[in-house]
C-alpha cells in the first residue's frame, strides 16, 4: 500500500510538470552545425526580406539555411570560443546590418561590418573593427535600449562580484565608431535581467546578488542604488522580470545557470524599504537552465516560458551535465498559478541564447539555440 501511495504521488508530480502532451506544440530539428559555439542571433543580414541566422562562424541564409563563413572565431579551453554574444545592428549606418560580437573572459569589443549585396555573394569574410575596451571579464553581452531614445546600449555582465556594473553608450561621430562607460554600480556577479523590480515605471537591472534600481533621471550619467535583496546562486541570463499572479507587482523568474532548478519569485509587500520573495519551484529535473525567453510560443496571446540544459555550461563539471540534453516551453495559468510544462526536443540543448522569430512565414513562432551540441534551427510545425 505504501509503494502503492508513492507511484501515485510520482505520477501526479510528473502530469503537472509535463503537462497534456496531446495538446503540446510540435517542433522539427533541422541541424545546422556542430561546433562548440554558443551564440546566435536571427536578422535579415542580405536584405531579401528574410530572416537568416548568425551563429558563430557561419551565417545562415534564409530559407534554405545553408552555412556561408561570416569570421574567424579562436578556440578556447576544451570546448569553447571566443563567442559570448552576437548582436544585429546596423552600426555604421550603411543599411546593411552587422554583427557586434563579445569574447568569453576578455575586454575587447568588436563589430563585424557586412560587406554588402556583392560581398554576402562572394562569400567575403565581415571584416572586425574595434569598438574599445569594455574593462570586465564577460559571461554574456546583450543590446538593450535603456534611455529609450530608439538606440541600444551595450551590456554586458560578468561573473566576478567585484566587477562593475557597465553599460556602454555606441557613439558615432563623421569620423568614429565607439563607445561611451557610464557607470552603473561596483557590484556584479552571475546572471541578469532588465525590468521594473520597485515599481516605479523605470526599468532596473538584476543579477545573483541583487539588484540596481534606476535613478529617475540620469541614468546613464550617474550610478544607480544597489540593493542586495537576495542571493540566486548562478541565476540565469536573463531573468525574466513580470507579474505573473497579477497583483501590480513585477515577480522573477530564473534558471540554476550551473546546476538543477528552474525557479519563480513572488514578489510580495516590502519590509522597510525592502524587497520581499518567495520561491516557487518550477521544475527540478534538469540542470543548466542558463538561458531564458519569455515571448509567446503558442499564439494564445500570453507569454510563455522556454528554456532547456545548456550543454556542458562549464565543460562538463557541473552537476547533471551528462544528462541527455532537452528543451521545454512551459504555458502559465494565472488562476491556478502554475507552470504547465511541454517537451520542445530531446537531445538539443542551449548554450547562451534562445532566439526567435518566425522564420518561414507561417505565422508560427520558430526557435534558433547554439551551443555546444550543435545550432539548430525548432521549426514551430503546430
Amino acid at each position: 500500500m505504501k509503494n502503492m501511495i508513492i507511484v501515485i504521488a510520482i505520477t501526479l508530480l510528473l502530469h503537472s510538470v509535463t503537462g497534456a502532451e496531446s495538446n503540446a506544440l510540435k517542433f522539427r530539428k533541422q541541424l545546422l552545425c556542430i561546433d562548440n559555439n554558443e551564440a546566435c542571433e536571427i536578422a535579415d543580414y542580405n536584405n531579401d526580406g528574410i530572416l537568416d541566422i548568425s551563429a558563430g562562424r557561419n551565417w545562415y541564409a534564409g530559407p534554405d539555411y545553408i552555412g556561408r563563413p561570416v569570421r574567424a572565431i579562436e578556440d578556447m579551453g576544451d570546448d569553447y570560443i571566443k563567442n559570448n554574444g552576437e548582436h544585429a545592428l546596423d552600426v555604421d549606418g550603411d543599411g546593411w546590418l552587422d554583427i557586434i560580437s563579445g569574447r568569453f573572459t576578455e575586454t575587447a569589443l568588436y563589430w563585424y561590418k557586412n560587406p554588402g549585396k556583392k560581398g554576402l555573394k562572394l562569400t567575403k569574410l565581415w571584416q572586425p573593427q574595434l569598438f574599445g575596451e569594455t574593462a570586465n571579464q564577460n559571461e554574456i553581452t546583450f543590446l538593450h535600449d535603456f534611455d529609450k531614445n530608439g538606440k541600444p546600449e551595450y551590456i554586458a555582465n560578468s561573473w566576478v562580484s567585484k566587477n562593475a556594473q557597465l553599460i556602454w553608450q555606441i557613439k558615432k561621430t563623421a569620423s568614429t565608431i565607439g563607445l561611451h562607460k557610464c557607470e552603473v554600480g561596483d557590484h556584479n556577479g552571475h546572471g541578469i535581467g532588465i525590468g521594473d523590480i520597485n515599481g516605479d515605471g523605470l526599468e532596473d537591472i538584476t543579477f545573483q546578488d541583487g539588484w540596481y534600481q534606476q535613478p529617475a533621471s540620469n541614468a546613464l550619467s550617474t550610478k544607480w542604488i544597489y540593493h542586495k535583496d537576495w542571493h540566486y546562486k548562478h541565476a540565469s541570463c536573463p531573468m525574466i522580470i513580470t507579474d505573473l499572479n497579477g497583483d501590480g507587482r513585477n515577480d522573477v523568474i530564473y534558471g540554476n545557470g550551473h546546476a538543477y532548478g528552474l525557479y519563480w519569485m513572488a514578489q510580495t509587500a516590502p519590509v522597510e524599504g525592502k524587497t520581499q520573495w518567495t520561491k516557487h519551484i518550477i521544475d527540478e529535473s534538469f540542470s543548466q537552465a542558463h538561458a531564458l525567453a519569455w515571448f509567446d510560443i503558442d499564439g494564445d496571446g500570453d507569454k510563455d516560458l522556454v528554456t532547456g540544459k545548456r550543454y556542458h555550461a562549464h565543460s562538463g563539471s557541473d552537476p547533471g551535465a551528462e544528462d541527455r540534453p532537452v528543451m521545454y516551453y512551459y504555458t502559465w495559468s494565472k488562476e491556478v498559478n502554475k507552470f504547465t510544462r511541454y517537451l520542445i526536443a530531446h537531445d538539443v540543448g542551449t548554450g547562451l541564447f534562445i532566439k526567435h522569430g518566425d522564420l518561414n512565414k507561417d505565422g508560427k513562432e520558430d526557435l534558433v539555440v547554439s551551443g555546444k551540441g550543435g545550432t539548430y534551427i525548432l521549426f514551430n510545425v503546430k
